[in-house]
C-alpha cells in the first residue's frame, strides 16, 4: 500500500497547483489505480505514544455559522471585477461562501497587511487592491469568508530564506519540475510566519483559515537523505500533525475555525510518511476537513467505474464512504467535512463528460445521501455552471 501511496504522490508532484484542473490531472486520471478490495490496516485514531497529539478540547469557535456552499476564487479575481459576479452568483443561488487566496501557491501574500514582519519577506503584494471593500461587501451580502493560506509550498520564502527550505547537494534551493520550492515542517520559524500571516486574515473579517499543501514536496522519501535541511528524530507525519494541533490552538482563541485540505484519496490508502500526511492525526486536530474528491482525479476501476468522471454521483458517493471509515474511529473529535467538488470539465481524461448544472448536482446529492451538507466548488477560472441548484 505504501507502495502504491508512493507512485501516485510522485506523479501528483509534476501538478503546479493543490486543485490544479488542467496539468495534474492529466497525469493523475491516467495513473491511479483501485484501492483494495480489502483493508489492510484497521482505522483506528492514533497509537498511545502519539496521544500528544489529540487536542485537549474540540469545540467549533464559529457554532453559528451556515452550511457551507462556497466556491474558491483566486487573489485576482477577488481584486478584480470577477468579484461581483460571483457576489451575484451568491446572492442568486444557495452558495454562500467564498474561499479566497490571501497566501498563494507561491508564496505571495495577496495584500498590503501592514505588518512589518510581513512586509520584511518581500511577500506581499496588491493583488487585493482593497481588502477592506472586499469583506465589507462578503458581509453586506451574508457571504462566509474563508482565507486559503498555502503553508509548505512557498518559493517566495524558500528564496528569501535558504535555510528554511530544502538545499541540493550543491547548495541551490531544490524546486520541482514546475520550479516551486517548499519550506522546511520541521520549521517552527514556518510555522509561525504562516499563522501571523492568518492572525492578519483574522484581524480582516475572515471566520475560517483553510490551509492547503500542509505536507512536505511530492516524492520527498526518495530524496530525504540528499537533500540538506534541519530536522530532527520525528517522523514528517508527526512534523505535520504537530504544527496543525499547534496552528489551531493559536487561532482558536481568536474564535476563527481552522480547517486543511487533503488529498481526497488519502482516505482509502494508509497514511502517507513521504509527504508527512496522516488523514486522522490531522482530522482530529481541525475544525474542517476538506477532501478534494474530484471525479477526474481517479481513474478506470475506483469505485466501480470505468470512467470516474463520468460517474459524478457514484464516485463522489465511494469517495465520502471512504471519508467516514476514516474518520469514525475519531468519535467526538471528527471534524465538518467538506469537501471540494469539481465545476469543471475534464477534457484531458479519457471518456470525460462535459459538467454541467446536472452533473454538479449529482455530486451535490451524493453528499447529502452520505450526511455531508456542505461543499466547495473549485474551478481555477472562478467561473461556475450556471444552473445549477446546489441541492438534491
Amino acid at each position: 500500500m505504501e507502495n502504491l501511496l508512493a507512485a501516485l504522490l510522485l506523479i501528483w508532484g509534476n501538478a503546479s497547483a493543490g486543485h490544479a484542473d488542467v496539468t495534474l490531472d492529466k497525469v493523475v486520471a491516467a495513473s491511479l489505480t483501485p484501492p483494495p478490495v480489502v483493508q489492510t490496516e484497521p482505522n483506528q485514531p492514533s497509537a498511545d505514544k502519539d496521544a500528544y497529539l489529540r487536542p485537549a478540547s474540540k469545540e467549533d469557535p464559529q457554532p453559528d455559522s451556515p452550511k457551507v456552499k462556497g466556491v474558491y476564487s483566486t487573489a485576482y479575481s477577488a481584486g478584480g471585477a470577477r468579484f461581483q459576479q460571483l457576489v451575484k452568483l451568491m446572492d442568486d443561488t444557495d452558495l454562500n461562501a467564498m474561499v479566497i487566496d490571501i497566501k498563494d501557491d507561491k508564496g505571495y501574500i495577496t495584500y498590503k497587511t501592514g505588518n512589518p514582519d510581513l512586509e520584511k519577506t518581500g511577500a506581499e503584494q496588491k493583488f487585493i487592491g482593497d481588502i477592506g471593500s472586499v469583506m465589507k461587501t462578503m458581509k453586506e451580502h451574508d457571504i462566509y469568508p474563508i482565507a486559503r493560506v498555502v503553508v509548505f509550498k512557498d518559493t517566495i520564502l524558500a528564496n528569501k530564506r535558504p535555510d528554511l527550505s530544502f538545499k541540493n547537494p550543491d547548495g541551490t534551493i531544490w524546486a520541482n519540475s514546475k520550479k516551486d520550492s517548499f519550506v522546511n515542517p520541521y520549521s517552527k520559524e514556518v510555522w509561525d510566519y504562516n499563522i501571523e500571516v492568518a492572525k492578519e486574515a483574522v484581524k480582516q473579517g475572515f471566520k475560517e483559515i483553510q490551509f492547503d499543501y500542509v505536507r512536505f514536496p511530492e516524492g520527498f522519501e526518495k530524496r530525504a537523505d540528499t537533500l540538506k535541511y534541519t530536522h530532527d528524530s520525528r517522523t514528517r507525519i508527526n512534523a505535520v500533525s504537530e504544527f496543525v494541533k499547534y496552528a489551531r490552538e493559536q487561532l482558536t482563541p481568536l474564535g476563527v475555525r481552522v480547517s486543511v485540505d487533503i488529498f481526497g484519496y488519502a482516505a482509502a490508502v494508509p497514511a502517507a510518511e513521504g509527504i508527512g500526511q496522516d488523514f486522522q492525526k490531522i482530522a482530529m486536530n481541525v475544525d474542517v476537513l476538506c477532501p478534494m474528491i474530484y471525479p477526474s482525479h481517479y481513474s478506470t476501476g475506483w469505485y466501480g467505474s470505468n470512467v470516474p468522471d463520468a460517474q459524478p454521483y457514484k464516485t463522489i458517493d465511494g469517495a465520502s464512504k471512504d471519508t467516514w471509515k476514516k474518520l469514525n474511529p475519531l468519535k467526538e473529535l471528527k471534524p465538518i467535512v467538506r469537501p471540494w467538488i469539481q465545476d469543471f470539465t475534464a477534457t484531458w481524461v479519457p471518456g470525460h463528460i462535459t459538467y454541467n448544472a446536472a452533473q454538479v448536482n449529482a455530486q451535490v446529492k451524493a453528499l447529502k445521501d452520505n450526511g455531508i451538507d456542505e461543499f466547495l466548488l473549485w474551478s481555477s477560472s472562478n467561473k461556475y455552471t450556471p444552473g445549477a441548484t446546489y441541492s438534491p
